[in-house]
């Protein structure tokens, strides 16, 4: 049967085809595009984007691919080659019925003739068979193998390489903290931290101080912690990964020290900064920012607790809120050990522990609200105290409440009651102001980071620049428009 063609006139429809996406191992070579063409104009911003394409394709990775991009990328015969081949050679073998993207043959006959090979590339190779292992769940040779990449970095010195490195040393101690190994490589990370500061390494810098402060606050070591922030000497952040992360961890110390105006600011500063895709990140700044504003008296927002993908890793610290907000210290209670395991697991145990005189503060306050005179037997009722003297401890805490002015209340010793003062006026007082001014200061420091972040292309500002002429020129324009202008002026008076 045959099919008439379409009368003249009549549109035709093309059928656009389909474009096939990319293979791993096609992309794997544009990312050594990118690194060849990175060193030799020596730009960083190349080597960044080589970093974040290697990471676009992290999840098509198999092990032939990773093994045929390695012959593809390495000298045969080499070093190199012979070190990575087997971490990926026996997951090779056990790949059946798969279909495998190979090199041409033309591609793997030219490198094979190199002689050798650029240290960025041989890194780069180092870099993604310790990511695949670690996907793998293979941590020990991922172990293993990041400690060759370490080794190797050691004997460079180029700063093509800061890039590459800084990840390398990221998966080194990721790869020794899933094995529960991170005090093993204490020594070598502050020598990794020493070395970097002498080659004025910015970003490996950032990224080896915050491996360490890591490192540190995983075994609870925050006084060591503080010592290390506090002794090294920190530019002006080159990524904003690692700031996020450095402000997470200060916030941390910060909290233990008794600090919670700071730590306030870094977390928030932190969950702020972090990218939306980083939800687990924020989660935790999230946490910890929660405590601490539980701790100095604060009562976070319903929406902190409402966002996208969040609620339920913070319905925990949602519950606690509630009753801390409440003042109940019995509901505080069944929280607190209803939740022990997830507290416990956060490693914030210790601080909720701290809030029980919050919540005794907070239920002390609507106490003083909701009444104007009551005795220190009913305080002790309402909040809930369960020691053998809970009157005593009820005169106590209102006494103390009152010096630290929690509270604007008298106490009558002989007659065992509590006596509120009348509320005044708060606008009368240097509140308002100070609350306008906290709000200002945040706005002006935030303007200011945007515009240090703003980004221009290099020699930019010597474009717009004119000559001595041109200068001249346009000067004597203006004068002799200026004349022009003068006996207009003139000529109408």
């Amino acid at each position: 049967m045959t099919v008439a063609p379409p009368a003249m006139g009549q549109d035709v429809e093309m059928k656009p085809a389909d474009p096939t996406p990319p293979s791993a191992l096609s992309q794997l070579k544009g990312v050594i595009t990118s690194i060849e063409k990175g060193v030799s104009n020596k730009e960083m911003r190349l080597m960044a984007r080589a970093n974040r394409q290697m990471l676009a394709v992290r999840r098509q990775l198999k092990a032939s691919t990773v093994n045929a991009f390695l012959k593809h990328a390495l000298p045969a015969g080499s070093e190199a080659l012979s070190r990575l081949s087997p971490y990926v050679a026996a997951d090779d073998k056990n790949e059946k019925d798969m279909e495998v993207d190979t090199p041409s043959v033309a591609g793997q006959s030219h490198v094979s003739q190199k002689q050798s090979v650029l240290p960025e590339v041989e890194i780069f190779c180092y870099l993604l068979v310790t990511i695949f292992l670690i996907d793998q769940k293979q941590l020990e040779e991922a172990k293993s193998c990041s400690a060759a990449a370490v080794k190797r970095l050691q004997q460079l010195n180029r700063r093509t390489l800061d890039v590459l490195a800084a990840r390398v040393y990221y998966y080194y101690s990721y790869s020794h903290e899933l094995t529960d190994s991170l005090v093993d490589i204490r020594g070598t990370l502050l020598a990794l931290h020493q070395t970097a500061t002498l080659r004025h390494d910015e970003l490996g810098q950032e990224t080896l101080l915050n491996l360490l402060l890591r490192n540190y606050l995983h075994y609870n070591l925050y006084d060591h912690a503080e010592k290390l922030r506090s002794k090294t000497q920190r530019s002006d952040s080159h990524s904003n990964q690692q700031l996020c992360r450095y402000l997470y961890y200060l916030g941390k110390i910060r909290t233990i020290q008794l600090e919670y105006t700071d730590a306030k600011e870094c977390l928030l500063q932190a969950a702020r900064k972090a990218p939306t895709s980083a939800r687990g990140f924020r989660i935790q700044c999230t946490k910890w920012a929660v405590i601490v504003r539980l701790l100095l008296g604060e009562i976070p927002e319903r929406t902190t607790f409402m966002q996208q993908g969040m609620r339920k890793a913070l319905r925990p610290y949602f519950e606690l809120t509630n009753a801390v907000r409440i003042g109940d210290l019995e509901l505080f209670r069944s929280v607190a050990e209803k939740n022990s395991s997830v507290f416990t697991a956060d490693k914030s145990h210790n601080l909720i522990v701290r809030l029980r005189h919050n919540v005794i503060r907070t239920g002390l306050r609507n106490i003083s609200i909701a009444y104007s005179r009551i005795s220190l037997a009913d305080v002790a009722s309402k909040l809930h105290l369960d020691s053998a003297t809970p009157v005593d401890d009820a005169e106590s805490i209102v006494t103390k409440a009152i010096r630290d002015g929690g509270i604007d209340a008298n106490v009558d010793h002989s007659k065992g009651w509590m006596q509120s003062k009348e509320t005044g006026d708060i606008y009368s007082t240097q509140e308002p102001q100070q609350a306008f001014h906290s709000r200002i200061a945040f706005c002006l420091n935030t303007h200011n980071e945007a515009v240090k972040a703003l980004r221009f292309p290099p020699d930019a500002h010597k474009k717009e620049l004119e000559s001595a002429e041109k200068r001249r020129e346009r000067q004597q324009q203006e004068q002799e428009l200026a004349k022009h202008i003068a006996e207009e002026d003139d000529d109408d008076f």
